[in-house]
């Protein structure tokens, strides 16, 4: 059996009656209320705001065009036409040779004041405006059936210019308050004549070609705000990417830095183990040291493969070779060769033995530089030069211009080349610079400090 009995809200402790304030208000009737608490903070809590219309940007539209002071005055274009707007309104409002001068001015004046005020306190000018039409009928009024009302021909003008301009500086739940709050003063003034008047009346009139503009300002306010919904999400977008590309760059370096120094510290516990077995009866104490060293590096080892077990990536497979080094570099050049680009080395200074981090980097570096190259100037040739140098390792990889007759395009890719290198040059406390050449082609210059060995003192020199 269905249970068809009203349900009401638990009133609270103490309440003996007065239920229905704690009864569930329908849908409609939060609507109505959230409208009329929308009404109440757009026309009357912000009814006294000062926002001042702000000089217009000369970067976009036609004043790009301008130069010198054209282009200083420029900004106050918006300023100008609403000032042309009001005076045109005023003239309007002037212009009855029925009535005398000082009523034609006074007239003129109430159409002119609402409009300038809409430059400094937009929804007062509104209520202004308002005002000044209640004022100005009575006070224009010629004693003719044939003349609209009640919106005289300036205080029409006028209304419409201020309808206009406040829908442009608020947003669309303003002009909407407003364009039916007019049609509501419209009917109050209907109520209040009644008569002859009613068929003369051009609120409908205000109403319709006042709806024109302010639907086509509501069509650009949402536009408007969509853009730059969509503008902040890109950016949003945008800045989760490069994070993402970071990590997902530092993640590949901790795997591959992992194999150098797994490889450092099994050569550490491999020569602490056998180290006592080279002593003639060491003592107790060296072959303790020795086993502490081995313990020690046996830990660090199995946290690296913990560590390694973190960042590695599900389809990650631990690779057979060792990493490679900056011997390897003429097999990468050789692979570089067969897939098209014209590629030279230079070396200069003292080849030397470097530590294996730093090999594996710079081998890195060549490497995303030379695929950057085939990818972005398929065509062009290359040259690398690694530079071994007193206090580090020096690399400059340049590529020329792509040939403007080639037929292959470059291709687009993950954007990932540049930070990668960035990261492994930071890594290293190294510096690296990245950018266009004027020939129209793209260097890439790192330097990788290299800290000099201490040499060991003898006991003699102590």
């Amino acid at each position: 059996m269905t249970d068809t009995t009203e349900t009401h809200m638990t009133p609270p402790p103490g309440d003996t009656g007065g239920h229905d304030a704690y009864r569930p208000r329908s849908p409609e009737f939060r609507a109505a209320m959230d409208a009329l608490r929308g009404l109440r903070h757009d026309l009357i809590t912000d009814a006294l705001a000062y926002r001042p219309l702000p000089p217009t940007s000369v970067d976009k539209g036609l004043s790009r065009l301008l130069s010198g002071r054209p282009r200083e005055y420029a900004v106050w274009t918006p300023h100008a036409l609403i000032t042309a707007a009001g005076v045109i309104a005023m003239l309007i409002g002037a212009d009855n040779s029925g009535r005398g001068a000082v009523t034609n001015l006074l007239v003129g004046l109430f159409a002119l004041a609402p409009i300038l005020l809409t430059m400094v306190r937009p929804v007062l000018a509104f209520w202004l405006s308002l005002a000044a039409t209640a004022v100005t009928y009575p006070l224009a009024f010629v004693n003719s059936w044939e003349q609209d009302w009640p919106w005289m021909a300036g205080s029409f003008t006028c209304h419409l210019v201020v309808l206009t301009v406040v829908a442009l500086r608020t947003r669309p739940r303003t002009a909407a308050w407003m364009w039916l709050l007019t049609g509501a003063y419209g009917l109050m003034w209907q109520g209040a004549l009644g008569g002859g008047h009613y068929y003369r009346s051009n609120t409908m009139e205000l109403l319709f070609i006042s709806a024109i503009p302010l639907l086509a300002i509501t069509v650009w306010h949402i536009r408007k705000d969509a853009a730059q919904e969509v503008t902040a999400q890109q950016t949003v977008t945008a800045h989760e990417r490069s994070r993402r590309t970071l990590l997902e760059e530092r993640t590949t370096i901790a795997r591959e830095l992992h194999d150098v120094v797994a490889h450092h510290m099994s050569v550490v516990a491999i020569q602490a183990e056998a180290a006592p077995y080279r002593v003639e009866n060491p003592p107790p104490e060296l072959e303790k040291a020795f086993a502490t060293i081995r313990e020690n590096a046996v830990a660090a080892l199995t946290e690296l493969r913990r560590v390694l077990g973190v960042v590695r990536a599900e389809d990650y497979e631990a690779p057979d070779a060792p990493q490679p080094t900056l011997a390897d570099l003429d097999a990468l050049l050789d692979n570089v060769r067969e897939a098209g680009l014209s590629v030279d080395k230079a070396v200069t200074g003292a080849v030397r033995e470097l530590p294996q981090g730093v090999e594996l980097s710079a081998y890195r570096i060549v490497q995303e530089a030379l695929s950057n190259t085939l990818r972005h100037a398929p065509g062009a040739s290359a040259r690398v030069e690694i530079g071994y140098v007193l206090g580090g390792l020096g690399l400059r990889i340049v590529n020329g211009p792509r040939p403007e007759l080639l037929l292959l395009k470059p291709s687009p890719g993950a954007g990932h080349g540049i930070t990668g290198m960035r990261e492994r040059v930071s890594m290293l406390n190294g510096e690296m610079t990245a950018g266009a050449t004027d020939e129209g082609g793209y260097e890439v210059a790192v330097f990788l400090p290299v800290p000099l060995p201490v040499p060991l003192r003898d006991e003699g020199d102590a």
